[in-house]
């Protein structure tokens, strides 16, 4: 009997211990947009468990949809400068280079043609400072205020995409002759929410709606998902707040 309370006893200090030595997620705090004097909008991405350095672009949009502005944009797609890339050799290299299958929804929707016809923006054309910023490593709690304040009734846009985020639908060779493709795999998924401004819940949570063309040849929204796998769980939970 004591040698079997001896294994009980244990067996709960292993689970007790391993369960203190595992860290909560922690918060990372961002702030953009402080310049304006608009509505304030809280962003929480809490990171899924299949997270790794996805790039990311949120927006503003009127209840129909309709592009407004931006609200934070992954610097090297704001800027038209990766720090690690090259759609070359699909290493991690340092370079200007357009990555239209990075987020090619959000590029389409906000709909400013660069000096190569595309929409991407460029070190040339880029997006506006005070939107744009190094992506977070992980879990993150993004404040942000709109240009103007907000009246009625919104939709706050999400876009994320992760490099070589393979599976067995969206595989190396699908399209051996894109190198677009090749630098995206899995295309870049869209979340969105419904908010109203005058009559803000406390907590909106952000679904997915759909992904984006896989090469970013068009800003299409495709609403079937049953093909992505992991890239719906680079994110765990994304809710918004207003105030």
């Amino acid at each position: 009997m004591k040698k079997k309370i001896s294994i009980i006893l244990l067996i709960a200090f292993a689970i007790t211990t391993i369960s203190a030595r595992k860290k909560p997620d922690t918060f990372s705090h961002e702030n953009y947009g402080l310049k304006y004097t608009g509505t304030t909008i809280t962003v929480q991405f809490e990171k899924g468990k299949e997270h790794n350095h996805p790039l990311f672009a949120i927006w503003l949009a009127d209840e129909k949809g309709n592009y407004i502005q931006p609200l934070y944009v992954s610097e090297s797609i704001g800027k038209g400068i990766f720090k690690r890339a090259s759609r070359k050799t699909g290493h991690w290299m340092s370079g200007e280079i357009q990555r239209p299958a990075a987020l090619p929804y959000w590029t389409h929707q906000r709909g400013i043609l660069n000096e190569y016809g595309t929409y991407n923006p460029t070190p040339h054309q880029p997006e506006v400072d005070a939107y744009t910023g190094a992506t977070p490593d992980g879990s993150f709690i993004l404040e942000t205020k709109t240009i103007e304040p907000l009246k009625g009734k919104y939709k706050i846009m999400m876009e994320l995409n992760q490099s070589w985020d393979w599976n067995e639908y969206w595989y190396n060779n699908l399209y051996p002759d894109d190198k677009e493709f090749k630098t995206s795999s899995q295309p870049a998924v869209v979340y969105s929410v419904d908010v109203d401004a005058d009559h803000p819940q406390k907590d909106y949570v952000m679904k997915a709606v759909g992904h984006s063309h896989y090469s970013g040849e068009d800003g299409r929204l495709y609403d079937d998902l049953t093909t992505l796998t992991t890239a719906l769980k680079i994110a765990k939970k994304i809710t918004v707040r207003i105030k």
